[in-house]
């Protein structure tokens, strides 16, 4: 019986711990990317983003760190100017927690007392979207943009320098185009 109970709870906790961020990114296919060489942040474009300093300064120096990584220097006449947009949206999950070995016949088939309910679990999260623009310098163009999405569960300073790092990693890791792992 009790193996029963901690199923349903051990699978909810190893579903929630394989939490992904989903990546996505669009660009303009007429762009030469290989003449991107330096970048710069788009400082007044930043500002305008509804979050905290902090969390600024998180974004920009994770994005920078992977920037450098690919090569790319920084400098006051850049190629691409970079800008940063993030939301944080409200979800909501429910989970019905009902055992039943022969789950994919009809309720009705087995009578209404069959199998076992648990429950039902509903629980909140913040997703996080953050978007990553890349500006032709030049013509004054987006020519790449980057979005990640995904859960955030920021406990603590540590967990959300991890969490932004992954995010900005896992967008980056979408240029140039044709780059993906």
């Amino acid at each position: 019986m009790r193996f029963k109970i901690i199923l349903p709870i051990v699978s909810l906790l190893f579903l929630a711990s394989c939490a992904t961020i989903k990546v996505e990114a669009d660009y303009d296919t007429t762009a030469n990317f290989s003449q991107y060489k330096t970048f710069a942040f788009y400082k007044k474009g930043i500002e305008k983003v509804d979050i905290s300093d902090l969390d600024k300064r998180r974004i920009i120096k994770a994005i920078e760190q992977e920037l450098l990584a690919k090569g790319f220097t920084v400098s006051s006449k850049p190629d691409i100017v970079v800008n940063i947009f993030a939301k944080a949206t409200k979800k909501v999950t429910v989970h019905n927690n009902t055992y039943s070995p022969y789950y994919w016949q009809p309720y009705y088939y087995h009578g209404p007392y069959y199998g076992m309910n648990y429950g039902t679990h509903v629980s909140q999260y913040d997703e996080g979207t953050l978007f990553i623009d890349f500006i032709d310098n030049s013509k004054k163009e987006l020519v790449w943009q980057g979005v990640g999405k995904g859960a955030l569960n920021m406990n603590n300073a540590k967990k959300k320098d991890e969490i932004v790092k992954e995010f900005v990693k896992q967008i980056i890791a979408q240029y140039p185009p044709g780059a993906e792992e």
